[in-house]
């Protein structure tokens, strides 16, 4: 089917048709709404991920700009069908350039990728495949996000490097990880702890080097994600060293 004059509007009516009200309402609790909260004023349709992947994928292929328009909705799981198909379509692109538009697009609208799902559906297979193919210039980046005052592009930073472990490539998560480490916020916590753990599923020297050098000083809740698959006793110790 021919998907090409599909419109921005058109795919969020889509949503506002098939969404759930009790599910959004639920939603709007876990992903922390409320006034005060992390995520305050987002707004839910109740659309489960399993059904935006296969709207996504069934709509394909899907056109920068439109995919675009949509990262600007108000609607969370419109969003999130954004950042689905500008990361498949950043894997599958041909074109340096086409890739370059959707980083520039993608980086243009931190400010919608605003909770800790957007991010993570996103960033390793858009801002990782970038520092990957791309070190120099992709480091430099990191670290900039890693520097902002926005809450969602610190983590970026962080779970970029996701797609960086898959390849073999640690020093960044090293280094992104010791910058964001007593960062406020229990995202960023979770975030730096996740991405340790991955990386000590690889390279556990690299992970006992970071904690032998850390774990008295690092939040709790990093310490204790960090460790999760290590051997039992060597979790004891960590946490007894920790804070």
């Amino acid at each position: 089917m021919d998907h090409s004059q599909l419109t921005a509007q058109a795919v969020t009516a889509h949503f506002e048709s098939i969404g759930n009200p009790e599910r959004a309402g639920q939603m709007q609790r876990f992903f922390k709404t409320a006034p005060g909260e992390y995520a305050e004023g987002d707004l839910f349709l109740g659309i489960s991920v399993p059904d935006i992947r296969a709207y996504e994928k069934t709509h394909r292929p899907w056109r920068v700009e439109i995919l675009a328009l949509l990262l600007q909705q108000s609607y969370h799981e419109v969003r999130h069908l954004a950042l689905i198909g500008m990361t498949e379509l950043y894997r599958r692109a041909r074109s340096e350039a086409v890739r370059e538009g959707l980083l520039a697009s993608y980086l243009s609208h931190t400010t919608m990728i605003n909770n800790w799902d957007l991010v993570d559906v996103s960033a390793p297979g858009i801002v990782g495949e970038y520092v990957h193919a791309h070190p120099i210039e992709g480091n430099a980046l990191l670290d900039r996000l890693a520097d902002s005052f926005l809450l969602w592009e610190q983590r970026i930073a962080m779970v970029a490097n996701w797609r960086l472990i898959r390849y073999g490539e640690y020093e960044a998560t090293i280094r992104i990880a010791e910058r964001l480490l007593h960062h406020p916020h229990d995202l960023i916590h979770k975030a730096v702890g996740w991405m340790l753990r991955e990386m000590g599923k690889k390279q556990e020297r690299l992970l006992l080097a970071f904690l032998d050098k850390h774990a008295a000083t690092m939040p709790r809740t990093a310490l204790r994600y960090a460790i999760e698959k290590l051997p039992s006793d060597l979790r004891s110790y960590y946490l007894t060293k920790g804070k």
